[in-house]
């Protein structure tokens, strides 16, 4: 048995990088999830991965997953994704919100369009669905939201590093920011109802398809972060209990170093 195990998780951005690693390893600790992005095998995005694709991984570690093909933009379509999510599972014990789109531009040329389609997937899809999940957390008196965020968000120093100053991280950052806001101010509404929501960022750089496509850093990067560390440390946040771990923007391999032994073994003795 698993520490997440006869639990539900939705986690978004599930075709490929970091989104299909948390599916496989919840998979794993004994969670069923439910499987969202845009690529597909029908209509498969630029980059490489598709939902059936996660679907398979999860199965063969398994669990049980359905996948939902849906743009997170579409007020509708993240009505869709939960209301098909439960009316499959029952309920949804675990939200992921890790789908992103990101333009790497200076902030004094991104298109406004672009902006906003970054606040979109990254800001008003987090904090819909998480409106949407929050109330069958709150009934059955445990749940867990967890953010994935970036290192970005913090201030640069000023006078700026030369990377800092092309700005190109700029609105990410922003984005992010906002996002870790969104994750203590739900900590905080939801702690006396027993749902646990946290951030999490990755200590290092993660190759995945889309920083590897933007020239962020290279496939075969020695230093690169795996996605297992992330998928690792999402386990532990989505096992610990509001009074254990919650209203926090951690890194990964500080949650592994630190947290995984007592969130993972507060949790084993709860189900004992």
């Amino acid at each position: 048995m698993g520490v997440l195990d006869g639990r539900v998780a939705l986690i978004t951005g599930a075709s490929r990088g970091i989104g299909a690693a948390i599916a496989e390893e919840f998979a794993k600790q004994g969670a069923s999830v439910i499987l969202t992005a845009r690529s597909s095998n029908e209509e498969p995005g630029k980059l490489p991965g598709t939902l059936e694709e996660t679907a398979a991984t999860v199965e063969a570690a398994g669990g049980q997953a359905l996948s939902i093909v849906a743009d997170l933009t579409s007020d509708e379509d993240r009505q869709r994704i939960v209301r098909e999510g439960i009316e499959h599972f029952g309920r949804i014990d675990i939200l992921v919100n890790n789908a992103a789109v990101t333009f790497f531009q200076p902030a004094a040329e991104l298109k406004l369009s672009r902006s906003q389609l970054m606040f979109d997937i990254q800001v008003q899809a987090p904090l819909h669905l998480s409106q949407l999940v929050f109330p069958g957390m709150r009934e059955r008196g445990e749940g867990w939201i967890l953010n994935i965020t970036s290192g970005e968000s913090r201030h640069p120093g000023i006078p700026p590093t030369r990377f800092s100053a092309k700005g190109t991280t700029t609105i990410y950052g922003v984005i992010k920011a906002a996002l870790e806001r969104l994750t203590s101010g739900f900590a905080a509404e939801g702690f006396k109802d027993g749902v646990t929501v946290n951030a999490l960022r990755p200590t290092g750089l993660v190759a995945t398809p889309g920083p590897v496509f933007h020239g962020v850093l290279k496939a075969d990067d020695p230093n690169a972060e795996s996605p297992d560390v992330m998928a690792r440390a999402a386990v532990v946040l989505c096992s610990a209990k509001p009074d254990q771990l919650s209203g926090k923007v951690l890194e990964s391999e500080e949650v592994l170093a630190e947290w995984a032994p007592q969130a993972l073994n507060a949790e084993a003795d709860a189900n004992v």
